[in-house]
């Protein structure tokens, strides 16, 4: 038999997506399977803000075998329990949405019918007290699962904070030791065979030239070979997520690390907070159709925790995404691929899930047109499921109080997220369509938390008596309550477990002297 696999590969661009995409290479195939080239520029720099993740990330990193502490220490990251946000339904309210599930389903029912009921009846106190996320993250504590039996304390899901350009230093550190080939140098010219279009090499500045099998296009926004070269064309969503615009400055950590991101809607947009242990990475994502970038970056400015570490950078951005991910013998990944706003923290997630994608549909040099075809529909049906939730949050308010709110409110939207509204609204039921990324929970806490509230609730629910529900939703309360009691606080844990040198430096002297 012919041996038509796929012998070298060239990741063009590094950030989170080419070292990720490198390390995962890596680490299944190895050097012996095909050579790996990473090329990069410093030139050209990467977005590299603090970024912020969500549980299946630690999946990543198992794979990659990678030492949790270690990766958190090195990265100067943070452990993180959910999204907490600010002024979205309504100006003045906060809500929170955790990692991991409310409470838990009896008789074979969700727990949020049993919640509503009681809810209804006025017998429920905040939908947060059946969450240990939400719970702790009241109090900036954090710990990992222990066993500790059929206690919350055995189930605790969680994401990241960290670092975007230590991250990426971290991966390509671990990379090359696994035999990845890292080029400095900036692209200058892509070839193209006559024949059949595919990508053939890319020639640097210098005029090293690359040839590969196959091509990963990490270039960024611009998507050199994906767009640039091969004309993939692009769908644009900004009827739907008005956004364009992101402004982001680090400024200096305060005395506790909340175990959280924090998302607060501003008069045209909305601002993240992510907690390193060094430093807060903070944005404020807008519409420059509503807002000048002067007025951003002064709104952004005047809401720092502390001082600013650098001076504020512009990032114009269009939510989106390629018609098609992966053309003949080049597979985009990450911002190449598409832009979703950082609301949901889905950045990295896109990536990883690109990656893994195409490892379970890895090609040889034959590039099955089947396998190409699958990959595109399934990355697509992602990213208008993520979307979806995305625009929920827009749409879902009360707010009156700027031309940009009341463009949201009022705006059309995609006819699955109306089916997800209108099924919510009748018995407040959230269903899961296929493997969509977000859960019945995550519906279900961004729906309420902005204020939609159903007619009724599951009527299956009715199966306990009304008083045997609040006994039992009052157990688990209380089971959560008492191990959020237990934990220790987020920065303790960190202190103890994975601190960079800073925070052990400034923190560890202190808890002595305690």
């Amino acid at each position: 038999m012919t041996d038509n696999r796929i012998r070298s590969i060239a990741i063009i661009g590094g950030g989170s997506a080419g070292w990720m995409t490198a390390a995962t290479l890596a680490r299944l195939l190895g050097p012996s399977y095909a050579s790996i080239t990473l090329v990069e520029s410093d030139e050209i720099g990467i977005i590299g803000v603090g970024e912020a993740t969500i549980p299946q990330m630690a999946t990543f990193n198992r794979m990659l075998g990678i030492d949790e502490d270690e990766f958190v220490r090195e990265t100067k990251g943070s452990f993180k329990l959910g999204i907490q946000f600010v002024n979205w339904g309504r100006q003045g309210h906060v809500y929170f949405h955790p990692f991991g599930g409310y409470g838990l389903n009896m008789e074979g029912v969700s727990f949020h019918a049993f919640w509503l009921r009681l809810h209804q009846a006025g017998l429920a106190s905040s939908i947060d007290d059946w969450s240990l996320q939400a719970t702790a993250s009241k109090r900036d504590k954090f710990m990992r699962q222990i066993d500790a039996g059929n206690s919350p304390l055995s189930n605790i899901a969680y994401a990241y904070h960290f670092d975007a350009g230590l991250y990426a230093r971290y991966l390509r550190r671990f990379s090359e030791q696994r035999g990845v080939v890292r080029q400095e140098g900036k692209v200058v010219d892509v070839s193209v065979r006559g024949e059949d279009g595919f990508i053939e090499a890319v020639t640097l500045q210098d005029g090293r030239r690359i040839e590969a099998d196959l091509f990963i296009d990490c270039s960024g926004f611009r998507g050199l070979l994906i767009e640039q070269t091969l004309k993939t064309g692009y769908v644009e969503w900004s009827h739907w997520l008005p956004c364009n615009r992101a402004v982001a400055v680090p400024c200096e950590s305060v005395q506790d690390i909340a175990p959280y991101t924090r998302s607060t809607a501003r008069k045209a947009g909305w601002q993240w907070r992510i907690p390193l242990q060094h430093r807060i990475g903070n944005g404020h994502v807008f519409s420059s159709h509503y807002i000048s970038d002067e007025e951003a970056i002064d709104t952004l400015m005047s809401n720092l925790d502390g001082r600013p570490l650098a001076e504020p950078r512009i990032v114009p951005f269009q939510t989106g995404h390629r018609r098609k991910f992966w053309v003949k013998n080049c597979v985009a990944i990450g911002l190449a691929s598409g832009f979703m706003e950082p609301l949901e923290s889905t950045s990295i997630w896109l990536i990883q899930s690109g990656i893994s994608r195409l490892m379970a549909m890895f090609p040889d040099r034959s590039f099955a047109p089947p396998d190409i075809e699958r990959y595109n529909r399934v990355l697509l049906g992602e990213y208008e499921q993520i979307r979806d939730f995305l625009i929920l949050h827009y749409k879902a308010t009360e707010r009156d109080d700027s031309p940009f709110w009341d463009y949201c409110r009022n705006m059309e939207i995609p006819e699955g997220l109306q089916e997800k509204i209108r099924i919510f609204e009748s018995y407040g039921r959230n269903f899961r369509e296929n493997e969509e990324l977000f859960n019945d929970t995550s519906w279900f806490a961004v729906m309420h938390g902005q204020g939609m509230r159903p007619r009724g609730y599951d009527p299956v629910a009715d199966i306990l008596s009304l008083e045997e529900t609040k006994a039992r939703l009052d157990h688990i309360r209380g089971a959560v309550m008492k191990s959020a009691d237990y934990m220790p606080s987020h920065k303790e844990y960190l202190a103890r477990h994975c601190a960079s040198e800073e925070l052990a430096a400034a923190y560890l002297p202190v808890a002595r002297r305690a």
